[in-house]
């Protein structure tokens, strides 16, 4: 009779564990990379190939792309190119990069993020194939898919057929908001007409560009994209099994890809501290006049679906406010399901300017950065608009209408 117990025992533990972590290996996401490995790299075999890539390139067990193609039977891996940050993220926000030679390939390093930012026709001389594979993080405003979009200019301008190594969008395929990016305010962080939460792989955004026309002068590249294995719409990067290596150095871990559309482009009136510069980037609103109890208790008591804020007190280590005590609010994302990211900041500005009437944060700023500001959003009529009341329901219709209109646009490019 024990043994009968102890069998049934063991067989409940087997079910209870075994069968979570099949499922959990079946739904194991494949990148391109690892695709186009699983092929035998059969679309560079005897091709001279460019890589763009950065530290996010790499497979399951973190194996860099550069090295994995490097080495690959039959491929010439003949020369690298850099997005912002630079092919092994050796650089911070911002930083002009020149080009170099790869310390562990010996291969030279172009950068795109400098004096030149389309790769030229020196720099693409002898590539057979231009590869394209970095890890976006699903907002306009990131500069990886303007590189990516310049790049695909220079692939048509060259004959050079361009190739995608698809991965996942960390906010999910499903999640589309904000404006599109109107005329006179294209920017190497608003390149292209497309929401701010644009809802599509960097695969899926790169057949876009070239199937709706939107390189310059109308420009189609030869374009591939090797498709992911596995990979849902409705996925959060959590539950693709895949390993996220910081995509920048203020994006550390995939949460704060959800948190970067939810205050990034108020961080660029540099006025309040969102958190760069301490140890939640894009995480916080605070500055020195704000009571943190206040802001909190005002937008918790507006419900925003999915979202909690909890009051916090910090000095940051560097950028606003550095070394400054600073009161104000914790982003929480209880379900991102359900939480609309990007309009979170202008509901905080809202609460803000209810509490504290006197204290303009966009009269505080330097002209230069409302100028940033509109360029982040893709207009001014946002901000303009904002401004009048303070009311976030007075920019919804501008802010949900283009994204609701691309929706329809962009469901002709999905590959899943």
């Amino acid at each position: 009779m024990k043994k009968i117990i102890l069998t049934t025992a063991a067989l409940l533990f087997a079910a209870i564990i075994l069968i979570p972590m099949c499922r959990a290996q079946d739904a194991r996401v494949m990148t391109g990379l690892e695709v186009l490995r699983e092929n035998g790299f059969a679309e560079l075999k005897g091709k001279r190939a460019g890589l763009i890539t950065n530290p996010t390139g790499v497979d399951h067990e973190l194996r860099s792309g550069v090295d994995i193609l490097f080495r690959a039977p039959g491929v010439r891996l003949a020369a690298l190119y850099g997005p912002e940050h630079g092919v092994r993220g050796e650089y911070s926000a911002g930083e002009i990069i020149g080009s170099a030679d790869d310390p562990s390939t010996g291969l030279r390093v172009y950068s795109l993020y400098g004096s030149t930012r389309k790769p030229t026709k020196e720099m693409l001389e002898g590539i057979d194939v231009l590869v394209y594979d970095i890890q976006d993080i699903g907002s306009r405003s990131y500069t990886f898919i303007s590189t990516m979009g310049l790049a695909m200019e220079a692939a048509a301008e060259n004959n050079i057929p361009f190739i995608v190594l698809d991965r996942p969008n960390p906010l999910g395929g499903v999640r589309i908001e904000g404006p599109l990016v109107e005329p006179g305010f294209v920017s190497f962080v608003s390149q292209y007409p497309i929401p701010y939460v644009h809802g599509l792989t960097t695969g899926e955004l790169a057949m876009l560009l070239n199937g709706e026309g939107l390189l310059a002068n109308g420009l189609k590249c030869d374009l591939k994209v090797i498709r992911m294995k596995g990979w849902k719409r409705e996925m959060s990067f959590s539950e693709t099994g895949l390993p996220w290596v910081p995509s920048s150095p203020h994006i550390p871990n995939s949460l704060t890809c959800l948190l970067y559309p939810a205050t990034g482009i108020m961080g660029e009136l540099y006025v309040a501290s969102i958190g760069v510069g301490y140890t939640t980037p894009f995480q916080t609103f605070a500055t020195e006049w704000i009571d943190a109890d206040s802001l909190a208790n005002n937008l918790n008591e507006l419900g925003l679906p999915g979202i909690r804020f909890r009051p916090v007190h910090y000095k940051p280590y560097y950028s606003v406010s550095r070394g400054k005590m600073v009161h104000g609010v914790q982003i929480h994302i209880t379900d991102e399901k359900i939480a609309q990211l990007s309009l979170i900041q202008f509901y905080i500005l809202q609460e803000i300017h209810k509490l504290w009437p006197d204290n303009d944060l966009f009269g505080m700023c330097e002209p230069s950065r409302l100028d940033m500001f509109d360029k982040v959003c893709g207009s001014d009529r946002i901000r303009k608009e904002f401004t009048r009341a303070y009311r976030v329901e007075s920019i919804l219709g501008l802010w949900n209408g283009p994204a609701n209109d691309f929706r329809a646009k962009a469901r002709k490019y999905f590959l899943y």
